[in-house]
């Protein structure tokens, strides 16, 4: 069965600002949502959501219904994906990507690994986070600067996908860290890769709907919570999130477009945590916070 994209052709704030709007309508269902840049020079971004076929009547209406308030002038195109898997095709040249002192890379890139690079082999495949993006690398980059400068005793990798997050923080400390994600494939993927990783044990892969999960009592109160999810989410868990976090604890928040950082940082100054450090990359940025 074919998988159909919605699309809105617009500017990198609207797309953002679409984004939000879809996240509100689609954040509790199982629809992918996403914003890409097609020409920075000429400021042209889309915004997408992603369904099988037989869903894509209820889901037009439904987004069209939405647009029509806010952007009354938005156009909802169509594209038809094939039966391909086009992630794992579209990264098969991709080159490995240095973050901090990570280099993430596929298997065909073994020979790139250098001395003093701590590796992290990650194919494409059918969870998000091979690196490429600059929401992973910029977490990345975030737990390398955090685990050199703060004693972190447990992680809590949430929204794990790849289960990159989680390798990258195992393979720098010899601490427990939970990985855990809403969708069960992603579980199984990241599983495979902690395994594909040489790691044996200390990385505990659950599927966690949500906080109300046993899960993160059974491993917490944790010392550093690593979130690349979306910024709405992010912001509606707030308080939530921070309830699971230690006494003088960080956390690592990503999938945030540059325009709704402020709206982010709002929502956890708001759960008393302190703005320690934002890194931009590519248009998205990667939030470091602790409690003070």
């Amino acid at each position: 069965m074919s998988e159909i994209r919605l699309y809105v052709t617009t500017t990198e704030v609207q797309a953002g600002e679409i984004l939000d709007l879809l996240s509100d309508i689609f954040g509790e269902e199982d629809f992918a949502i996403a914003t890409t840049e097609i020409d920075e020079k000429k400021d042209i971004w889309e915004a997408s959501v992603y369904m099988m076929r037989e869903e894509e009547l209820q889901v037009r209406a439904r987004v069209e219904e939405a647009l029509k308030v806010s952007f009354p002038a938005a156009k909802v195109e169509r594209e038809v994906i094939p039966d391909v898997d086009w992630v794992a095709k579209s990264l098969e040249g991709l080159k490995p990507v240095r973050a901090g002192r990570f280099l993430v890379h596929g298997s065909h890139d073994r020979d790139k690994v250098r001395s003093g690079d701590i590796a992290i082999e990650i194919d494409a495949g059918q969870a998000f986070g091979t690196g490429h993006h600059g929401t992973t690398a910029g977490c990345l980059e975030t737990i390398d600067g955090v685990l050199r400068s703060r004693r972190v005793r447990n992680a809590l990798d949430l929204g794990t996908g790849s289960g990159v997050l989680a390798i990258a923080v195992r393979k720098l400390r010899n601490i427990p860290v939970l990985a855990t994600d809403i969708d069960p494939i992603a579980t199984r993927v990241a599983a495979e890769n902690v395994r594909r990783n040489g790691i044996a044990s200390g990385i505990a892969t659950e599927t966690a709907p949500g906080f109300h999960s046993t899960a993160f009592v059974a491993h917490g109160p944790f010392d550093l919570i690593i979130a690349n999810i979306l910024a709405r989410p992010l912001i509606k868990m707030a308080p939530q999130l921070v309830n699971h976090l230690a006494p003088g604890g960080s956390v690592i928040l990503s999938g945030i477009l540059a325009a709704q950082r402020w709206k982010v940082l709002a929502a956890y100054n708001g759960a008393h945590l302190r703005h320690v450090r934002t890194i931009w990359r590519n248009g998205w940025v990667t939030i470091h916070l602790d409690r003070p």
